[in-house]
């Protein structure tokens, strides 16, 4: 199957804007792509492809005994029988998770039309269903049972096979596609059902990075384990800024690191650069200029604001990523350059 050019609204093209220049004391913090393996696991995201059979929870009690590691968590429960991506945050990366699951999902999905229709009812029944819909979660679902409205982005059909459709689906976080598909079958007026579905995006994760199965990870691991070879397990293994590729990027200074990790505000004088098209009271993510993700945080100004702000809070923080003291307060990082001066 040919790269689709549908899009997420997550994947949206965004310009960085200097605000000022700045520099980083290499003395602290760590580029993502330097922690020791130590600090990488307890950091990382896997592109996991699950396998249809076992649920999220049992995929990640597997991740969690083969590479040993207390704390893992998955973003976006998939059922038993589906496949596909199913995002797995290690450690302290489980901290980025709810950014994950609001974000949008792409499946591949093969449903059984219950009688036959011609393909020009098909495509005009399913072009239909592209924007704003309405769905109440199914009876089996843990989720409360209201209606409640889901956007779904695009809906390409691929392939129609006589009573057999195949359509690749780009929609809102929450969306329930055996509904989608019995919906379909309503408004065709034949009744259809759900054969098969395999995730192929959701957020910044897609089939076209390092998608991993749980025996990669397990001859990986034992690589390592038993040569001490690091690469196979870096390699599939990403950094948890990896996780956030999807929101809007602030780099801030090596002064103003601190005092997010301790929960305090963004203030104008900490921003150094920024993404483009953000809008107050969207979510962001916070880095370090080492590239290394500091906190997610809600914006307080659009990012055309921000750019002009000399005084004021810019975001404030709703979740730490990075451990307290990585960075030294702002009054000693500034009497450390005082002193190197």
């Amino acid at each position: 199957m040919s790269p689709s050019p549908n899009t997420l609204p997550s994947e949206k093209v965004r310009r960085t804007l200097v605000k000022r220049s700045a520099r980083t004391d290499p003395s602290f913090g760590t580029p993502p792509e330097q922690r020791s393996l130590d600090a990488h696991l307890r950091l990382g995201a896997i592109n996991l492809d699950k396998p249809s059979g076992p649920t999220s929870h049992e995929v990640v009690a597997w991740v969690k005994r083969i590479l040993g590691l207390e704390k893992a968590g998955h973003s976006g429960t998939l059922d038993p029988k589906v496949s596909g991506i199913l995002p797995v945050l290690l450690g302290d990366a489980t901290r980025v998770m709810d950014t994950l699951l609001l974000a949008g999902k792409e499946y591949v999905c093969l449903m059984r039309i219950h009688k036959p229709v011609p393909k020009k009812r098909i495509l005009e029944v399913c072009g239909e269903f592209v924007g704003p819909i309405h769905q109440k979660p199914p009876l089996k679902s843990s989720v409360v049972k209201q209606l409640r409205t889901r956007e779904i982005y695009y809906l390409e059909v691929l392939e129609i096979e006589e009573q057999q459709v195949l359509m690749l689906v780009g929609c809102e976080a929450g969306t329930y596609i055996r509904k989608l598909c019995f919906d379909l079958g309503l408004a065709l007026g034949t009744g259809a059902n759900m054969e098969e579905l395999r995730r192929s995006r959701a957020g910044p994760f897609s089939e076209d990075d390092t998608l991993v199965t749980l025996h990669q990870l397990t001859d990986a691991y034992e690589l390592w384990r038993e040569s001490g070879d690091e690469s196979e397990l870096r390699r599939i293994i990403k950094p948890v800024e990896f996780a956030l590729r999807h929101l809007p990027r602030l780099v801030i200074a090596d002064n103003a690191v601190d005092a997010v990790c301790h929960g305090a505000p963004l203030a104008a004088p900490g921003l150094v650069s920024l993404e483009t098209d953000v809008s107050k009271g969207e979510m962001v993510a916070l880095f370090s200029l080492k590239g290394e993700a500091v906190a997610i945080a809600i914006a307080e100004l659009t990012s055309a604001e921000m750019a002009e702000a000399k005084a004021g809070i810019v975001a404030r923080t709703e979740r730490v990523i990075m451990e307290p003291g990585t960075y030294p307060r702002a009054w000693k990082l500034a009497e450390r350059q005082a002193l190197t001066k």
